[in-house]
């Protein structure tokens, strides 16, 4: 039985209420998407002063976040020249908190937000994140979808599905479908997380591996339409195995 202000609707035929059920179905599901389209374009076209009313800690700028030459020069004494390093770096810290044009989510494939990496960009979001995503109907292993960052300092996320286990093609997937999906959209700022290492089980070193390969010859094939690719790293562990990878 369907209540619309205080109307029984039991009065109706079957028929009718359930066309009755359908529209007004319809109606919300429509009224949320326009919900978060108005959301979405708010947000994006917010000046800088605007948004950061809206952030909920401190933010990390790109100009804060050092090259890796610089980074391996401040913190190694280690000499790293290259046309490709000074797009990349390694960077330990929050996510959530980087002001630059995309970050990019492990999520599951649902992509209606979770633990770890996922609950956290979700909850720094919004709840029109939610909404936006589940427009999006899911997300296989490997592809990579894109929305809003609302009210991240992030202008965009970018979200893929890592293989659960040692897949090196799935997971190579990811990376790459994500820097394609960044740089379709004119986006030349990114930052990793290191995707499926976690309750996903991938192992550390070989996971690196696949990254910075993976960033390395898409780098190479479209070195113009990328400024800067973070590895945002959490734990010691891969800030250390990707020093050790990266100075090579």
């Amino acid at each position: 039985m369907i209540i619309l202000r205080g109307i029984d609707t039991s009065i109706f035929s079957t028929k009718i209420r359930k066309r009755f059920a359908l529209r007004l179905s319809n109606y919300i599901r429509g009224s949320s998407i326009m919900s978060f389209k108005e959301e979405k374009e708010k947000y994006l076209k917010m000046s800088r002063e605007e948004k950061m009313q809206h952030y909920k800690s401190d933010i990390t700028t790109l100009e804060q976040i050092l090259t890796l030459p610089n980074y391996f020069q401040k913190n190694k004494g280690v000499r790293v020249s290259s046309d490709l390093a000074n797009k990349l770096s390694i960077w330990q810290g929050d996510i959530t908190s980087l002001e630059i044009d995309a970050i990019v989510n492990a999520a599951n494939s649902s992509l209606m937000g979770g633990g770890g990496v996922d609950g956290a960009i979700h909850r720094a979001a919004g709840p029109n994140l939610k909404k936006e995503c589940a427009t999006l109907n899911g997300c296989s292993v490997g592809e990579a979808k894109i929305t809003g960052g609302y009210k991240l300092p992030a202008k965009h996320i970018i979200h893929t599905v890592g293989p659960r286990g040692e897949k090196p093609e799935k997971l190579r997937e990811c990376y790459r479908n994500c820097l394609q999906l960044a740089t379709d959209n004119g986006l030349k700022t990114i930052a990793f997380p290191c995707i499926s290492t976690g309750v996903y089980g991938y192992p550390q070193k070989p996971a690196a591996e696949i990254a910075i390969n993976t960033v390395k010859t898409f780098l190479e094939e479209n070195r113009e339409k990328v400024d800067r690719v973070i590895f945002c790293l959490f734990l010691q562990t891969d800030k250390d195995i990707y020093e050790e990878l990266l100075q090579t």
